[in-house]
């Protein structure tokens, strides 16, 4: 599938800013089953701009921008070619050993309700990928999506207690269970091409990846109870939401900011059939 994917966020401030200094998660990369044809970043401002990779392999850009500035929108743009490899995910940057995976972090901490689920998985099926699948299905049918409760702060374990969330909700609960389970387990930051025709979405999409013994990392989205395909895009990864969000960054400036995200991922109308 050929996807266009263009992702833009705006930020507004009610005093000027006298500098902004941005860590941008934007740009896919390349491997087996997911190539990136062409891809732009643009911010509409006089900025520095230097691409880097970060520690877990992401292609991350450094955006650098000196005041006075009232707003800033960053916007990225290009189109990406994708296969359905059952979630298996090959050829892609991996700096890291997979036991790196293993570590908790503050959003992905086991509180005895996700060491309750982490154990029922566990006695699903005899074998890591049935134990991942299992997993997966439990918390598609135990929590409610919730596209209107996002908290960048709310931790898997909270998400379990309220029994909803939203994507990233999801992927803090399965990391968490996964990793109590002893596999190692990271979330996934990327876009999701809704074959609903819902184009127009309120921000990228989230997923977990865990590491299987002979298939290597192997993908789960909780939130839709499937294992990625084709209708994915990969952006980046971490430990958790706060180590593959698409942007963070620092101000020096008084007064308070809006944030706003808009995201389209379409397919590439000559890729569709009559």
């Amino acid at each position: 599938m050929r996807l266009k994917i263009r992702h833009r966020t705006t930020y507004r401030f009610d005093q000027p800013q006298v500098r902004l200094v941005q860590l941008a998660r934007l740009t896919p990369g390349s491997f087996a089953g997911q190539t990136v044809i062409g891809w732009e970043i643009d911010v509409d401002c006089d900025a520095r701009l230097r691409p880097t990779r970060d520690g877990y392999g992401n292609e991350i850009t450094m955006i650098y921008v000196d005041g006075p500035l009232e707003a800033l929108t960053i916007e990225v743009a290009g189109d990406v070619l994708t296969e359905d490899r059952a979630g298996v995910v090959r050829g892609a940057a991996e700096p890291l050993q997979s036991a790196v995976f293993l570590r908790s972090s503050p959003l992905t901490k086991a509180d005895a309700a996700i060491v309750a689920l982490a154990d029922d998985a566990h006695h699903a099926a005899d074998n890591p990928l049935g134990r991942l699948h299992a997993l997966n299905g439990m918390l598609a049918d135990r929590m409610r999506f919730d596209a209107g409760g996002m908290d960048v702060r709310r931790t898997g374990a909270e998400a379990l207690s309220m029994g909803h969330g939203v994507c990233q909700d999801f992927t803090h609960v399965f990391v968490a269970a996964a990793r109590e389970m002893g596999i190692p387990a990271r979330y996934v930051s990327g876009h999701l091409f809704r074959r609903d025709g819902a184009d127009e979405q309120p921000a990228a999409h989230a997923w977990a990846e865990a590491c299987v013994e002979d298939l290597g990392w192997v993908g789960f989205d909780s939130a839709n109870g499937i294992s990625p395909d084709d209708a994915y895009v990969r952006v980046a990864v971490g430990l958790d939401y706060r180590e593959a969000a698409p942007i963070a960054g620092a101000r020096t400036g008084m007064g308070e900011e809006t944030l706003d995200v808009a995201v389209s991922v379409t397919q590439s109308g000559y890729q569709r059939q009559s």
